[in-house]
């Protein structure tokens, strides 16, 4: 090449290292206008790469007492969109529509820059298949990130006592309310950049340890709990029943070992599910506890000094008045001892014990025993239970107060009282919180709850041994044996109010168990509840109490006392020829009794001749006598002069009927069904 050519060439090379340097210095120099003065300039850039999210942190475990999860939070995608990043919202929102099973028209509205903001979720945890085919359509402003999702694996156990979180983690119901903030973590807003295809990426380090929440602790045994509502489960099928409820506590420390209830739901749906169909009836329901309530009257009675246990008690041939109500037995008794009085469940010999007592130390005693305030135990919407101030009661109160009618009281408060009588006489708090464990990975237990005297150690002891007699051949409760093992228990039978016609229905009923096992060295107290069963047999011994006995038999084999459910068997009879005739009884007692009713309250009778028994009737309210021990001829007489719908099963003799003996039928309750069979003395 020639010189000139040369000198040329290299003119040309530096003109273009000028220009070079010329662009790279007004780049530079319009960078730094941009970063330094211009401060629209560096918000529009930041807002194209820079945004902030809110990151929610991973709940607490909870367990239960043997360290088995009952719920824990899972990582699941979500969907969200930048909406300043999205380049079609009408195609965007076909496409993601189509995936996430939403309206098309609703979804484009959403993903309008119109709406405000910028980043919004589109839908919360989604399918892992939704997110890959979401990623695969590669829509610009359109992302997915993963966030923690609460569990529960066991679905339906113990759903009641666990509750559940709302959408965004925060306890709405249960224990996860009652300790959201110990179980939840520190939610946290970071910054992020997002790349060209609007994915989020965080520009520093975040530690999820430092953000996770703490774990629980239950007093809940698993094992207990499936027990528990297998057989409530079960139980209802059989009955019929409404809903049920099963708890298991511990006496001595107020631990609930098992809270079963149904009807029930699954936590992981709770977005499909009714709200106050969510709630934990065993604690915020009040029900009348029925004769339950007779062993604390016998208790405080023995400790005010008022009641001796060798005392015994006239029931008046199964009727007694108190101003404003006749009180009835459902079986007619006449000289009953104190413990007898439990074990047949004596109305009359009740309200005799609570007249002897004051209504101020009979209100005070119940008080004690946990009634008409919560238990403090801390779960949600407890309910205090309904009781009347003692200065408001007439004496028809303080007779109804005496068999749990007029009272109502939550299932848990009735669990604790009866734990009070296995402990020595003494309430404790009832628990269901057992340990925490923060982030140093160690167990603290929780602190025990209040404890107070609700009666003596020899009071609690004396009526312990009463409440066996329940559970014996001639006890109400005798469907509630166990093989091997001494049982204490009480049954409980209570109407349920009719709120419209403003009285006690006669077809709808709770049926109770309180039972305490074994009653020589009380490992448990098991309470039973079913609401409202259907059909002849509705009483606390008949469907509450074999209820009892399968719940304790299985968890008592799980502390190493192996037993099973086994009835009392029924106490034998002579034949009908040497049992004692019912027109004796109707004679003695009876007869008079009712033409003392009849001047008081112009009765008109209707004589019946063959069995010598007399139907009392005001109206179209009749007064049902007792029908057992008479023959299919006599008991047809009688139905027949009431003009009574009679549905006969068996042969022989009467020995139950239903509606039960002392009944009030009226509002046209024609139905008696009476089932003959072999005879049987009266319990």
């Amino acid at each position: 090449m020639r010189s000139p050519d040369l000198q040329t060439s290299g003119r040309r090379v530096a003109i273009f290292r000028a220009f070079m340097l010329f662009f790279f210095a007004a780049l530079a120099m319009r960078t730094t206008y941009l970063t330094l003065f211009n401060e629209q300039a560096v918000v529009r850039a930041d807002r194209q790469i820079l945004t902030s999210m809110s990151l929610e942190a991973e709940r607490g475990k909870i367990y239960d007492r043997n360290e088995r999860t009952l719920a824990l939070s899972i990582d699941t995608p979500s969907v969200y969109a930048l909406r300043s990043e999205i380049e079609d919202t009408r195609v965007a929102a076909r496409k993601l529509a189509a995936i996430l099973e939403l309206d098309a028209v609703a979804l484009e509205k959403r993903l309008s820059p119109e709406q405000g903001g910028n980043f919004v979720y589109l839908k919360r945890w989604i399918s892992p298949e939704q997110s890959k085919r979401i990623e695969a359509l590669n829509l610009s402003g359109i992302g997915i990130h993963t966030e923690p999702k609460r569990s529960y694996p066991g679905k339906e156990l113990a759903a009641a006592v666990l509750g559940f979180t709302n959408i965004d983690g925060m306890g709405v119901r249960g224990i996860e309310q009652q300790a959201d903030r110990w179980l939840h973590g520190t939610r946290r807003t970071v910054g992020v950049e997002r790349d060209g295809h609007g994915r989020l990426f965080a520009v520093e380090g975040v530690d999820p340890h430092t953000l996770a929440g703490n774990d629980l602790m239950l007093t809940l045994d698993a094992r207990f709990q499936a027990s528990a509502e297998d057989a409530l489960e079960r139980a209802l099928e059989k009955t019929g029943a409404e809903s049920g409820i099963v708890i298991t506590l511990d006496p001595r420390t107020g631990e609930i070992l098992a809270l079963a209830e149904r009807p029930t739901f699954d936590p992981n749906q709770f977005r499909t599910l009714s709200y106050p169909d969510t709630r934990s009836r065993a604690f915020a329901d009040v029900y009348e506890p029925g004769s339950t309530l007779k062993t604390f009257l016998v208790a405080m009675a023995l400790d005010e000094g008022t009641l001796v246990p060798d005392q015994t008690f006239d029931c008046e041939d199964g009727a007694f008045r108190v101003p404003g109500r006749t009180i009835h037995d459902s079986h007619p008794h006449q000289i009953l001892s104190v413990s007898e009085i439990i074990q047949v469940s004596s109305n009359i010999g009740a309200t005799k014990i609570a007249f002897d007592l004051s209504a101020k130390a009979h209100y005070k005693g119940l008080e004690r025993f946990g009634f008409a305030s919560n238990t403090g135990s801390g779960f949600p919407n407890e309910s205090n239970g309904l009781m009347r101030p003692w200065k408001k009661w007439q004496p028809v109160d303080h007779a109804n107060a005496a068999f749990g009618q007029g009272i109502s009281s939550t299932a848990i408060q009735l669990a604790a009282a009866t734990a009070a009588l296995a402990n020595e006489g003494v309430w404790v708090t009832p628990q269901l919180i057992k340990a925490r464990r923060s982030s140093d990975g160690q167990w603290v237990n929780e602190r025990p709850g209040k404890k107070h005297r609700a009666v003596s150690k020899e009071s609690a002891d004396l009526v312990l041994k009463m409440m066996e007699s329940v559970v014996s051949t001639d006890g109400t409760a005798r469907l509630a044996g166990l093989k091997g093992v001494r049982v204490s228990g009480k049954t409980g039978t209570a109407q349920k109010y009719d709120v419209e016609a403003k009285r006690y229905s006669n077809t709808r009923y709770l049926a109770w168990f309180t039972g305490i096992v074994p009653a020589d060295n009380p490992e448990f107290v098991v309470v039973t509840l079913l609401d409202e069963p259907k059909g002849w047999a509705h009483g606390g011994g008949d469907v509450a109490a074999p209820l009892f006995a399968k719940v304790a038999a299985e968890q008592l084999r799980w502390r190493g006392i192996y037993t099973e459910a086994k009835p009392k068997p029924r106490k034998s009879v002579p034949q009908e020829e040497s049992a004692p005739p019912p027109v004796q009884l109707a004679e003695k007692k009876t007869a008079p009794r009712q033409e003392a009713l009849k001047e008081k309250t112009s009765l008109a009778s209707v004589p019946v001749r063959q069995a010598n028994l007399t139907l009392t009737q005001v109206g179209d309210r009749l007064f049902l006598p007792d029908l057992r021990g008479l023959s299919v001829a006599q008991v047809k007489e009688i139905t027949a002069k009431a003009e009574l719908t009679l549905v006969i099963s068996g042969s022989g003799v009467a020995v139950s009927q239903n509606p039960e003996p002392g009944t009030v039928l009226a509002n046209g309750n024609k139905n008696v069904a009476v089932t003959f069979g072999r005879p049987r003395r009266e319990l």
